[in-house]
């Protein structure tokens, strides 16, 4: 309800306690952005239950369908735990099944630190460091493809970029779009703190790049 041009970004909520009136508020307000952080942890319905989760993929999967269908252009990120004790390759392919399915802009991605004093630390755990890593290593591959593919559904669309600061070469700013997606292009360090019309040029794995309009 406050005057001005801001925007206020979501994060986080456990999906247990995503509510359907939560994203109805983030459908209603534009000052709000279309991006939702979500954390699944595992797409397996099973170590879910391990880790006390009180959700299913099913019901992580509804909430899904229901942002996209009331949020025009929602975007998603997560967090995903690869190595949960007693993890089976089973239990992984499910969860690059919802990865696939959800196609996330992007991850943040762990390996699973054993913490003492919790259940978890007291669970079996046949499974190898290597196979791990090499389950991990999937994860990513699958994801870089898929952010990848949605970066470059963005090149020659105008988005409105928030400039936060320098960018990681001279001469350029970096900011994030709307959909939360990190963008650099050419600018003075005036504009810092500025909403700013960017034309995508390119796509990169992390990132998009572009030119502001006055540049084009």
């Amino acid at each position: 309800e406050i005057e001005g041009d801001f925007r206020v970004r979501f994060m986080t909520s456990h999906p247990k306690d995503c509510s359907e009136a939560l994203i109805d508020a983030v459908a209603s307000s534009d000052k709000i952005c279309s991006h939702i952080h979500l954390p699944v942890q595992s797409g397996s319905g099973r170590i879910l239950r391990e880790m006390n989760r009180q959700y299913t993929p099913q019901e992580y999967l509804r909430l899904i369908d229901l942002a996209r269908e009331r949020i025009p252009g929602v975007h998603f990120t997560s967090d995903i735990i690869v190595g949960f004790p007693g993890e089976t390759e089973e239990d992984f392919e499910e969860t690059l099944e919802l990865v696939r399915r959800v196609r996330y802009t992007s991850l943040f991605t762990f390996l699973y630190s054993r913490r003492s004093g919790t259940k978890a630390a007291d669970l079996p755990d046949p499974v190898t460091p290597a196979e791990k890593a090499r389950r991990f290593q999937r994860l990513l591959d699958i994801q870089e493809g898929i952010g990848r593919s949605i970066h470059e559904e963005q090149v020659g669309r105008v988005l409105t970029v928030l400039a936060e600061g320098p960018g990681r070469e001279e001469g350029l700013l970096t900011g994030r779009t709307e959909s939360g997606i990190i963008t650099q292009f050419p600018a003075g360090e005036a504009l810092i703190g500025q909403f700013v019309p960017v034309r995508i040029t390119k796509a990169l794995n992390w990132a998009l790049c572009g030119e502001t309009e006055e540049q084009k």
